[in-house]
């Protein structure tokens, strides 16, 4: 865990008075800041200190909320979601902190020249890290936003990330099948998701529809659901909501909902990282990593001859 730093002094023994102070004077723009904002502004920052970014605005909203800072209605996440967005400008937390994958631009990777390739080619190479593992691992998230918080974790591990965004259509999970018959190793399937009637379908109908063109194939594989689920209300602490009533699902639903953003960002990454782990082989991926380092040396020695636009070595 990387904990912030104020003045070169860690925040956590930075006393409230001496934030809020700094928090004025550097956030003021044309008007005074007011005393409920300077505080909040102060949580946000008590929050990233204790939780690694990036975290969503939704998940920050649930951990000041839970801090009584301000009410569990959307109203009180409309407010949290303004803040930020202030606090951000005024430059009091990093852009980078507050994750968003619901947005992204599509356009080719293209390099200004065969040497800028190369360049970049050496400082970006990575080696498959499951070439020579005996299983293949997915990770599949309900929610677009969560991706860019647990996607550190997938990045690291080379696995694919997968996003639901709802209820998977049959082309997109046609897709996601043929990479696991491709694959042609067992493979593990872990999915996160809202513990609220049509959350809880999800899964359930995403398996179904994987099954269906899977076992065509032979390809067996197993799916699990690490969260949410019920008990975790209650290991984690989490806070609850209302069901939604006009969910058609809400009829035969016990119990209160939960949104997988109610969940600490640190919390999330560490199950991710942890059903990851439990499939990699140590030795085997330690030999990956030697390889790797090697091969990116060789790429380092590769070379364009004077004038002639030639690769040389």
């Amino acid at each position: 865990m990387n904990h912030l730093t104020f003045n070169g002094i860690p925040l956590s023994d930075v006393t409230d008075k001496e934030l809020l102070t700094w928090i004025r004077e550097k956030g003021k723009v044309k008007n005074r800041i007011r005393d409920e904002t300077a505080e909040l502004w102060s949580s946000f920052l008590r929050v990233y200190d204790d939780i690694d970014p990036p975290m969503t605005t939704r998940q920050m909203f649930y951990q000041v909320e839970t801090l009584g800072l301000t009410p569990k209605t959307e109203s009180g996440y409309d407010k949290v979601q303004r803040q930020l967005v202030k606090a951000r400008r005024a430059g009091i937390i990093e852009y980078s902190w507050v994750a968003d994958n619901t947005r992204w631009m599509r356009k080719p990777h293209t390099y200004n020249n065969l040497s800028d390739f190369l360049t970049q080619s050496q400082d970006s190479y990575r080696r498959s890290i499951w070439a020579q593992q005996n299983t293949y691992v997915e990770i599949w998230i309900e929610k677009d936003a969560l991706a860019g918080v647990v996607s550190p974790i997938t990045e690291k591990w080379d696995v694919p990330l997968m996003v639901t965004k709802g209820y998977t259509s049959e082309s997109f999970a046609y897709t996601a099948a043929e990479s696991i018959i491709d694959g042609n190793k067992p493979t593990y399937i872990y999915y996160f998701g809202d513990h609220d009637p049509s959350g809880a379908n999800i899964s359930v109908d995403l398996e179904k529809k994987l099954r269906g063109f899977l076992d065509n194939f032979d390809r067996p594989f197993t799916f699990t659901r690490v969260a949410l689920n019920e008990s975790d209300i209650s290991r984690y602490n989490l806070p609850t909501r209302p069901t939604k009533k006009k969910d058609p699902r809400a009829k035969n639903w016990i119990g209160e909902s939960v949104e997988l953003d109610a969940m600490r960002a640190d919390t999330l990454r560490g199950l991710v990282d942890s059903v990851i782990k439990n499939h990699i082989n140590p030795a085997v991926y330690e030999q990956t990593l030697k390889i790797e380092a090697l091969e990116r040396d060789t790429l380092k020695n590769v070379r364009l001859a004077p004038h002639s636009g030639e690769v040389t070595s």
